[in-house]
């Protein structure tokens, strides 16, 4: 029998420059199961980006973990036998569906709903026509995960895969383009799609006057003048230890705690301290770290960059022990009994640009004012140079999720 073929196809687009919106808290009894599913999304995150980083140690890289494992839970949810115990696992589900299905919920409520960014989190199913879902599988994905189904001629790829490419312009504002191509559609019988899109402003902005060529440490034998942007701020820093790095705290514009994402730069000591620090990352919690609030006058230079990836994840989500999902003996049958399904790709498209401004990015899965005592010293502002192979990523703080990661190995606009 010939088994018919799902295609997971994310989105993710990150710039900064923002926009207001409005956000309501998770009512008390969501709390508890919104903790949840956020535990479990950074547990697979700090596996996934593990292994992606691992695969493109030596070039520019931006991924969204959270598009990840949002499309693949949706998925899960349409899962029986092994297929959903092994994506249960892999994914670091709770236990208890209804936990989950609430988490999911609750969160994509609050990050639709952050002010002063523009923070878009969207999900879709594309059917071939004729192909018919289980209602339970679909007031799940309506329901948890605010999913609108669409059904589409597949026979007709070029048409079909413009429609699904044309939701995902339109969903992270232009950024991401040509996610699906009409091969990508043969034996397809449903497309799962997830966009995320982020453009905030810096709450502290870099003036573009100061932003000069200077030298950036490829390696310990190679430097390259970039473009280095240059601000005198209070940031919140500190030291990792276990990364033999360091980490500075850039927050977006925010009207309060609820609101606040921010990038966090982890900067290793080392111009080689990629590797270790990128191994590291376990011992890494973003909103322990926000909690921190260790103010720190500084002089900090960061370079300007826009990146771009692409990515088959097939190969990275097996080694997760993700495998069955693809193969003969994938079990959807959560999702329809006929014709057999298998999950034939995953493709991620992630963009990001970092300048003056802010940050823009997107991924389809598919000034405080210091006044100083007349009487004490006052203390001399260190230095922060980012000038050598950093990690990043853009946390929204109060939820402790990802949205964004990445590395940069030679910043380029």
């Amino acid at each position: 029998m010939t088994r018919y073929s799902i295609v997971i196809a994310l989105g993710a687009a990150l710039i900064a420059t923002g926009f207001p919106n409005t956000l309501s808290a998770a009512v008390p009894e969501k709390n508890d199961a919104l903790r949840a599913v956020s535990t479990t999304l950074n547990q697979f995150a700090v596996d996934f980006f593990k292994n992606i980083s691992e695969e493109n140690r030596s070039t520019n890289l931006i991924c969204s973990p959270v598009s990840v494992s949002m499309v693949l839970s949706m998925a899960a949810f349409g899962a029986g036998g092994d297929t959903a115990k092994e994506m249960r696992s892999g994914l670091r589900l709770p236990s208890d569906d209804a936990v989950t299905k609430s988490g999911f919920e609750s969160l994509i409520d609050i990050l639709n709903n952050v002010k002063k960014v523009d923070l878009k989190v969207a999900n879709k199913i594309f059917t071939a026509s004729g192909f018919e879902v289980k209602p339970a599988f679909k007031e799940v994905t309506a329901k948890s995960f605010k999913s609108q189904a669409e059904s589409l001629d597949f026979g007709k790829a070029e048409a079909a895969s413009a429609t699904i490419n044309a939701w995902c312009s339109a969903q992270t504002n232009g950024l991401i383009k040509d996610v699906i191509k009409p091969d990508d559609l043969a034996a397809a019988a449903m497309v799962l799609v997830n966009a995320v899109y982020f453009k905030g402003q810096w709450k502290n902005k870099f003036r573009e006057s100061l932003t000069q060529p200077r030298p950036f440490h490829v390696n310990d034998k190679t430097t390259q003048d970039v473009p280095m942007m240059t601000t005198r701020y209070r940031y919140n820093y500190g030291n990792l230890p276990d990364l033999d790095a360091q980490f500075v705290e850039l927050p977006y514009q925010h009207e309060n705690e609820t609101d606040a994402t921010s990038m966090f730069i982890i900067l290793p000591n080392n111009v080689d301290g990629l590797t270790k620090a990128e191994s590291n990352l376990d011992k890494v919690n973003f909103q322990d770290l926000h909690d921190r609030h260790a103010m720190t006058d500084m002089f900090l230079y960061l370079p300007k960059f826009k990146t771009q990836s692409s990515f088959n994840l097939q190969n990275t989500l097996v080694k997760m022990g993700l495998g069955r999902m693809f193969s003969d003996n994938a079990d959807f049958t959560g999702i329809t009994d006929n014709p057999p399904l298998k999950i034939s790709k995953v493709l991620q498209k992630a963009v990001i640009e970092v300048n003056e401004e802010g940050s823009e990015a997107a991924a389809v899965t598919v000034g405080i004012a210091v006044a100083y005592s007349a009487i004490v010293k006052p203390i001399e502002p260190i230095e922060i140079k980012v000038d050598k192979p950093f990690i990043y990523a853009i946390v929204h703080s109060s939820s402790n999720t990802i949205l964004f990661q990445g590395h940069i190995t030679l910043p380029k606009n």
